[in-house]
C-alpha cells in the first residue's frame, strides 16, 4: 500500500446541509406529475467526496423533476465532518460502515450513529423507485458501475452507456449495502420497476472522480425520465462526458475475505489487472496462500486499506463485452 496524494477538495455544504424535508441533509422535490421517484445518495462514506460535489452541483443548478420526484441525500454528514485529507481513511465512518447496516436486524438495533442515520434515511429509501449511490475507491483505478446480480440493473447500466466497466457482483459478507436493501434486493420477477446502482467513481482524492459522479448522475436522471435533456443542457453544461467506445461486464465469481488486518498482497496490484494463469499466488491471508481461480482472472478493487476480519480485499471476475 503506497501513500496517495489527496487532491480533491472538500466541498462546503453549509448552504445545503439542512435539507428541506425535516431530515438533515435530505432534499426532496415533487413535480406533481406522475412518474418515478429517483433518489441519488452521496457520502454514505464520509471520505468519498465526489458524490457530495455532484449533489451540491445539482442543488446549485436548481435541477427539478419534470415528472415524478427527486430525492438527494448527503448520508453520513457526521463522518464527513471529521474529514482530514492527511488521514482520509479515518473519516469513512464514525462507529461502523453505514453501507453494511441495511438489514432488518441491524436497523432494529439502532446502537450506533450509522444505524440511527440509516433509520432516518429509511423512509426516503423505501419510497424510491430508482436509486443511484455515488461512491469512490480506496485506490486509483477506472470507474466501476456495480449492478448486483440482477439483470434489470445490468440493463440499466447498458442504457446509461457509461462508465466503461460494469461489475456484476453479489453483496458483502459483512452486511447489506444500501443498493441491495428491500425491494432493490429482490429477484427480477418480484422487484417491479425497482432499479439500483452503485458507482465507484475512481480514487477518493482524484479530482476526475467528481466529473465521473456528475456524468453518471446526469445519465441516471435522464434514464429515469425524471428530468429532460433540455434542462440538463441548460442547467448542467459540461456534465455529460463522451461515451466510452464500448462497455465491458466483469462477472464476479468470488472474492477474498480477510481473516485479519494482517492480510497482504505478495506484490502491488492495480484494479482491473488481469492475471493470466490459474493458480497464480497473489496474497497471504494469515498463512493461507491466495491464488487465482482461473486463467485471465480480473482483479476487482484490490485494497488492504480497510483490511480487517470479514472485509473483502479483492474480487475475482471474468470479463466479457456488454
Amino acid at each position: 500500500m503506497t501513500d496517495l496524494q489527496f487532491e480533491l477538495t472538500q466541498p462546503d455544504l453549509g448552504a445545503w446541509r439542512a435539507g428541506n424535508t425535516g431530515t438533515v441533509g435530505v432534499w426532496h422535490f415533487d413535480s406533481g406529475v406522475p412518474g418515478r421517484h429517483a433518489m441519488v445518495t452521496a457520502l454514505v462514506h464520509g471520505n468519498e467526496l465526489c458524490g457530495a460535489w455532484a449533489l451540491r452541483g445539482l442543488l446549485e443548478a436548481g435541477v427539478r423533476p419534470a415528472r415524478g420526484s427527486l430525492t438527494l441525500a448527503f448520508c453520513n454528514l457526521a463522518a464527513f465532518d471529521r474529514f482530514d485529507p492527511a488521514a482520509f481513511d479515518a473519516s469513512r465512518f464514525v462507529d461502523e460502515d453505514l453501507n453494511r447496516q441495511w438489514s432488518a436486524d441491524r436497523l432494529a438495533d439502532a446502537c450506533t450513529l450509522e444505524r440511527q442515520r440509516a433509520l432516518a434515511l429509511l423512509p426516503f429509501v423505501q419510497r424510491a423507485d430508482w436509486l443511484l449511490d455515488l461512491h469512490s475507491m480506496h485506490e486509483p483505478g477506472d470507474a466501476l458501475l456495480l449492478t448486483g446480480p440482477h439483470s434489470r440493473n445490468v440493463g440499466l447500466a447498458k442504457q446509461l452507456r457509461a462508465p466503461e466497466h460494469v461489475v456484476v457482483d453479489e453483496g458483502h459478507q459483512d452486511g447489506t449495502r444500501l443498493r441491495d436493501f428491500g425491494r432493490f434486493g429482490l429477484p427480477d420477477a418480484q422487484a417491479g420497476d425497482a432499479r439500483s446502482l452503485l458507482v465507484e467513481c475512481g480514487f477518493h482524492g482524484d479530482p476526475a472522480s467528481r466529473a465521473v459522479a456528475q456524468d453518471v448522475s446526469v445519465r441516471f436522471l435522464l434514464a429515469s425520465d425524471v428530468i429532460d435533456a433540455s434542462s440538463v443542457a441548460h442547467a448542467l453544461p459540461g456534465w455529460r462526458l463522451p461515451d466510452p467506445d464500448r462497455q465491458w461486464v466483469l462477472n464476479v465469481t468470488g472474492g477474498v475475505v480477510a481473516r485479519s488486518s494482517g492480510f497482504r498482497f505478495l506484490v502491488p496490484y492495480e484494479g482491473l489487472q488481469v492475471i493470466d494463469k490459474v493458480g497464480t499466488a497473489i496474497g497471504d491471508n494469515d498463512g493461507e496462500l491466495v491464488t487465482t481461480p482461473y486463467d485471465q482472472c480480473v482483479l476487482v478493487m484490490p485494497s488492504v486499506r480497510q483490511a480487517r476480519a470479514g472485509v473483502t480485499v479483492v474480487r475475482f471476475a471474468r470479463e466479457e463485452a456488454l
